[in-house]
């Protein structure tokens, strides 16, 4: 498979009622907010978290995971999977099979030293870094749909690598002013019957937007394919509402865009394309009043003519891509 061909910029949104969708550690886990504007705050990498947890699931493996039940560092895990690759000839030639000459480089190592700690060791050393390299490319392109999609750094003992993650987006924030729930609740149940209580703070509703980008030349080098880029489409509508937990429920997508453009343009041609949404309360609702998308008007027709005439050959745009829930506005490009 071949790494896509085109850019792409997205926006997403999703909606959160009477949940906390992004806690502040720093700040008693309530929900991140900028006060100055009272919105609500979500960073990409809660939404990653919830793609990846997503991917897991279905099958795929992933690199920033765990190993059994503990969390482990990128350094660590890539030990734990050249462990797998050390005890698996077959496993080895897959890898290699691009490059038949460092395979006997590796295998000499193996046959230098016996034991799996000796062999990471000199593996890690500065002389066997091109092998080192090799061995993390082939991993990330064939194996690790999560780097192929976010990238990651590696930074083990003599060597480091930093892959730039072909699809990223920005911290996500709220296109409507959003009111916080507090109220003190059971949140621990001991053993002995007796209860721990805890504040636990909540958004009334969020309608929470994602600017993002997905670049072809980062692609050239974590090798995300067409495949990857329609996994990740389906995974950022399905991931939020597929894992449900006490403080993340009732959070659901309402409107993903896609602009693939044609040849020879590049990303952020039409800047922040939340920019072009409007949100405003229906009329006889007051801020603090809304608990739902039907209090809220949505403006789409800044998207509208920003894309209208504007697909096709010659054009700036190669495809618009729409997924959209059943209440959300429809969106008119032609």
């Amino acid at each position: 498979m071949t790494a896509i061909k085109y850019n792409s910029d997205f926006i997403f949104l999703y909606d959160a009622t009477l949940c906390n969708p992004n806690g502040d550690p720093d700040q008693e886990n309530k929900p991140r907010m900028d006060y100055d504007t009272s919105t609500n705050l979500v960073t990409d990498t809660r939404v990653k978290r919830f793609i990846r947890d997503y991917l897991k699931d279905q099958g795929h493996e992933i690199f920033v995971d765990m190993e059994g039940d503990s969390k482990v560092s990128s350094d660590s895990k890539l030990d734990f999977v050249v462990q797998r690759i050390l005890s698996d000839s077959a496993e080895r030639a897959s890898i290699f099979k691009e490059s038949p000459e460092l395979l006997k480089e590796f295998e000499a190592i193996i046959a230098e030293k016996k034991d799996k700690d000796s062999i990471l060791k000199l593996l890690q050393h500065a002389k066997n870094s091109k092998l080192n390299y090799y061995i993390l490319s082939q991993l990330v392109k064939n194996r690790f749909v999560d780097i192929r999609m976010f990238g990651s750094a590696f930074a083990v003992k003599e060597f480091t690598k930093a892959y730039t993650g072909a699809i990223q987006m920005n911290w996500g924030y709220s296109l409507n002013q959003v009111e916080l729930v507090e109220s003190s609740s059971i949140v621990t149940i001991m053993n002995d019957d007796s209860s721990t209580f805890g504040k636990d703070y909540r958004v009334y509703y969020s309608l929470l937007a994602f600017n993002g980008t997905i670049n072809k030349y980062a692609a050239k080098t974590t090798g995300l394919t067409e495949d990857d880029l329609k996994l990740f489409r389906k995974a950022i509508w399905e991931s939020i509402p597929s894992q449900p937990t006490r403080s993340k429920m009732n959070q659901y997508p309402k409107f993903y865009l896609e602009i693939v453009y044609n040849e020879g343009f590049n990303n952020g041609y039409f800047g922040d394309l939340r920019n072009a949404i409007k949100v405003e309360c229906k009329e006889g609702v007051v801020t603090k009043q809304v608990r739902s998308l039907r209090d809220l008007v949505i403006d789409v027709s800044g998207l509208e003519m920003l894309l209208k005439e504007k697909v096709g050959e010659g054009k700036p745009i190669k495809e618009v891509i729409i997924n959209k829930s059943i209440d959300f506005p429809e969106l008119k490009i032609n």
